[in-house]
């Protein structure tokens, strides 16, 4: 009898595995062997539990050389740092990404094969309500979404460059349970009135998972994607529906002039932006079928629970 070698699975590198991505582990581990960033040994207990092999890497402090080589798949979701109009983090990354492995007597391994990256919608800026598709030009209003309009840039050219397979994934307010403005309304923090108010977006984050699984097999190359749920709507309304599921009470409305004021800056920022984003291309290529199309659809279902 002969015996066969069990086929080995190709090797996937994840940098930044929050919330979203560890909702995604378990759909991956089928498919590839793990490895995952991490700066604190609780992160590696952690994810390791959940089948994944832990290498430290801090793009804080210079190069990350461990991640040099060591996979042809990648999913980037570290977030840039909090200040600055610049991802440094990003283009550090990249120059590990671009450098061999010194373990390996191979040239070819340098760069990996695909690239997903979670970004953000907020690199549209605001457009007064607009609907926006993904060949609209970027125009970031704020500091937070100049940073990630920079890691796109450094993103497309490093593929340009070393023909990777890069999709960007341009998410809204990711919300689940855990995820929702709780501390917000809790605070009394005001609302837009009603017809002044902003148009949001949203998307689940088991939703935003299984987009960027999806966007590893299916996406195009060089592809941005508004990876968003079906339904945009108003900002305020949104604070009402999870005071309302949380019991709690509705945030006041107030004057966008008034709003100014009343307001912190990080949360003016997003206040003042409004956009409806159209997501027909991931659902066309991605062929990405929403949980939560909408997010009263995941509001009822909490409802009925209880």
């Amino acid at each position: 009898m002969i015996l066969r070698k069990p086929k080995l699975k190709p090797r996937l590198l994840i940098v930044g595995c929050g919330d979203v991505m560890a909702r995604a582990l378990p759909w991956l581990s089928r498919r590839f062997r793990l490895y995952v960033s991490v700066r604190s040994n609780e992160s590696a207990a952690r994810l390791r539990a959940l089948g994944a092999i832990p290498v430290a890497a801090d793009l804080d402090a210079g190069i990350p050389l461990r991640l040099a080589g060591l996979a042809r798949w990648v999913i980037h979701s570290a977030p840039p740092p909090a200040d600055g109009n610049r991802d440094p983090r990003t283009r550090r990354l990249l120059a590990a990404l671009a450098r061999p492995n010194r373990a390996s007597l191979s040239q070819r391994h340098v760069a990996p094969g695909r690239l997903a990256y979670i970004g953000t919608s907020g690199v549209y800026g605001d457009v007064d309500g607009a609907w926006i598709a993904e060949a609209r030009a970027l125009r970031p209003d704020s500091s937070r979404a100049r940073r990630r309009a920079d890691a796109e840039a450094a993103l497309r050219a490093f593929a340009r460059r070393r023909h990777v397979r890069l999709a960007l994934l341009r998410a809204p307010g990711i919300y689940a349970e855990g995820r929702l403005p709780e501390a917000r309304i809790r605070r009394g923090e005001p609302a837009i009135a009603a017809a002044e108010d902003s148009y949001s977006n949203h998307i689940h984050a088991d939703d935003l998972a299984h987009a960027v699984c999806l966007a590893l097999f299916r996406a195009r190359p060089l592809r941005a994607y508004n990876a968003s749920d079906d339904a945009p709507g108003r900002m305020g309304d949104w604070f009402d529906q999870v005071a309302d599921l949380l019991g709690l009470p509705r945030v006041p409305r107030v004057s966008r002039a008034d709003a100014q004021a009343q307001v912190s800056p990080g949360l003016l920022s997003y206040l003042n932006e409004s956009r409806r984003l159209d997501n027909g291309r991931i659902r066309r290529e991605l062929r990405l079928r929403l949980r939560w199309p909408c997010v009263e659809a995941w509001l009822a279902a909490q409802q009925a629970d209880d």
